[in-house]
């Protein structure tokens, strides 16, 4: 019997639903939580290599995911991180005490089995126990496959399980990590070299949205976690650094969605030399050579609409699709109460102190942006939403710069980066009058950056890639949440 302070008889008094079978266990000397355990082979080598195999001994170890007695024998799926084998348990090869214990196991405890690898009836590779060793017991019982999980909430909430129960879940987050390990290798045989940069800023830069704000105790200093890498990148440009990338995570203070996690996946690269053409072609060549290696064809299914990811991508202005979806040709109204009329037409609310470009750009997320479904660049934003941007010539109301949609989804964002120090300070004046009349998403002063840009930063192509949304569409995933493993949700009432 169990002590009277021993703590798994607290656990007994929790009621969970496994726990009427752990004094019986225990009273037989079986270890519940066993130390490591030495394998052979994973579940998919064993069937893979099942001609060599056959009749060796292998050691496996794993979840069990379903067991099936009859009588004197009993089958047994165990689940590793490669897939599932099935294994084989008779009364006459483990001994009655043995197969008791076995009898007493529930799907979801962890084990491992040694025996010899056969073939059933049916074909199925299965190892022929001779001893278990029960490695860690489930104190609760696992959700049925497809009837047990189905609250989506609970599957973001209790992640583990979602992936434990749902096979389709894991493969998502294995192409996840290869697609970013296919990024890496594209851009190291292009000579990128990957860097990394601070996420506690102590100004916040680089995209126009809403910081998290933490504090320093030790410095007593108030930090955010950092918008976008995008200054530290370029302050690496102007030290020498000429070809540039960083994968890691952007924090902003923003609404959850389908489509926006606050925690969020980038990769922004820079190079010297090269304006947003370069940017262009390189954004079009990675997506291309990622599609190739995991999903293994450009042409992917996302919300029953096929996408062709295959390079050219369709290449059009800002003003020149304003115009197709809405009639209205914007380049021909240079005047901010002309476009305030002309979107006023289209249904379009607009703030008062709302300039040409941004009316523009409030047009084209209305009206444009959900057309946009097979791989489109939209080219030459204007200049007030592009603060970091360098203008355009034949244009000052605009910038060279590009964003990527794909299913009316933003993926990429590109420019030829402004490295004039004396109109970036000009533009950030410009951004810190329009947060003094109170928009908390525009930019702060960063004068360190531009004493950066003093010293000269060459001609140069930056580029961002949202790569929670890539891997939504390569994987068929609806909502952003289905690519993270845990996202952010509002704690349980």
């Amino acid at each position: 019997m169990l002590k009277e302070n021993d703590p798994a008889r607290e656990i007994n008094d929790l009621t969970l639903p496994q726990n009427d079978k752990l004094e019986e266990l225990q009273e037989k000397g079986i270890k519940l939580y066993g130390g490591k355990y030495v394998r052979t082979h994973l579940a998919r080598q064993l069937i893979e290599d099942y001609p060599a195999l056959e009749g060796q001994k292998v050691n496996v170890a794993g979840r069990i995911m379903a067991i099936r007695g009859h009588g004197k024998a009993s089958f047994a799926n165990l689940q590793d991180g490669s897939g599932k084998i099935q294994i084989y348990l008779r009364l006459k090869d483990v001994g009655s005490e043995s197969y008791q214990i076995f009898n007493r196991l529930d799907v979801g405890d962890i084990i491992g089995a040694e025996g010899n690898l056969f073939k059933t009836r049916s074909g199925e590779v299965t190892v022929a126990v001779e001893n278990f060793t029960l490695l860690a017991k489930s104190l609760r019982t696992l959700p049925e496959k497809w009837h047990g999980l189905r609250d989506i909430e609970l599957r973001y909430r209790q992640r583990y399980l979602d992936l434990l129960v749902n096979p389709q879940v894991r493969e998502v987050f294995v192409s996840r990590s290869k697609i970013i390990q296919a990024m890496r290798k594209f851009l190291e045989q292009r000579g990128f070299l990957e860097v990394e940069t601070p996420m506690m800023h102590l100004i916040p830069g680089g995209a126009n949205a809403r910081p998290f704000t933490t504090h320093h105790n030790a410095l007593d200093l108030d930090l955010y976690l950092r918008i976008a890498p995008e200054l530290y990148l370029k302050r690496l440009i102007i030290g020498g650094l000429e070809k540039i990338y960083e994968i890691n995570r952007n924090f902003r203070n923003e609404g959850i969605s389908t489509k926006h996690n606050p925690e969020f996946t980038m990769l922004e690269l820079y190079q010297a030399y090269a304006d947003y053409h370069d940017m262009l072609k390189l954004t079009e060549e990675l997506i291309y050579a990622v599609a190739q290696e995991v999903p293994g064809t450009p042409v992917v299914v996302f919300e029953d609409v096929t996408l062709n990811l295959a390079p050219p991508y369709k290449k059009i202005s800002m003003l020149e699709a304003v115009k197709q979806y809405t009639g209205i040709d914007f380049s021909g109204l240079g005047e901010t109460v002309k476009a305030r009329a002309a979107a006023k037409t289209l249904n379009i609310t607009v703030e008062k102190d709302d300039s040409w470009g941004v009316i523009l750009n409030k047009v084209f997320e209305e009206k444009v942006e959900a057309n946009l479904i097979q791989p489109t660049f939209i080219l030459d934003y204007p200049i007030e939403i592009s603060p970091l941007a360098k203008k355009k010539e034949d244009d000052p109301r605009l910038t060279y710069r590009f964003e990527l949609f794909i299913s009316g989804r933003e993926i990429a964002n590109a420019f030829s980066e402004l490295n004039d120090p004396l109109e970036q300070r000009m533009r950030f004046l410009k951004q810190v009058e329009k947060r003094q009349a109170g928009d908390e998403e525009a930019h702060m002063m960063d004068e360190d950056f531009v004493t950066a840009l003093e010293y000269g930063m060459p001609p140069t192509g930056g580029l961002g890639i949202g790569i929670d949304r890539l891997i939504m569409i390569m994987t068929n995933s609806a909502s952003i949440r289905d690519v993270i493993l845990f996202p952010l949700l509002r704690p349980k009432e």
